[in-house]
């Protein structure tokens, strides 16, 4: 189930497990739309909601996404467990790594660190 969620200040839409996948740069407005209908400042979207070649960086999916994330300025964390897709790809562990140093997208693995991370930023 979709919840929403204040932490630290900011309000979280928390995606439900199953419904349509985030598989192509388009479906990003359905998610967006979502998020802006419930007046969201991030959405925690389930790795179970990726499309399956989604974390396959040369499809230049995740990228194209993220970047209408960060163009519409809407912070979006996916959380779950990607730890063999991070084994099977330096690539993709590099652009985890990276992107979870910033403030507007985030790998992580469950909610509470989520949860956590939110905390810790510096109140805008």
């Amino acid at each position: 189930m979709t919840q929403l969620i204040k932490i630290a200040g900011a309000l979280v839409l928390k995606c439900a497990k199953h419904g349509p996948l985030l598989a192509a740069p388009g479906d990003a407005n359905d998610f967006l739309g979502d998020a802006w209908a419930h007046e969201a400042d991030v959405l925690a979207i389930p790795v179970e909601r990726l499309g399956p070649d989604f974390l396959d960086l040369s499809t230049r999916v995740a990228g194209e996404v993220f970047q209408k994330f960060v163009n519409y300025r809407m912070r979006c964390a996916i959380v779950g467990d990607i730890q063999m897709k991070l084994e099977n790809s330096k690539a993709l562990t590099d652009f985890v790594r990276e992107t979870n140093k910033g403030d507007a997208l985030w790998f992580v693995p469950d909610f509470e660190t989520l949860r956590v991370k939110l905390e810790r930023m510096p109140v805008a």
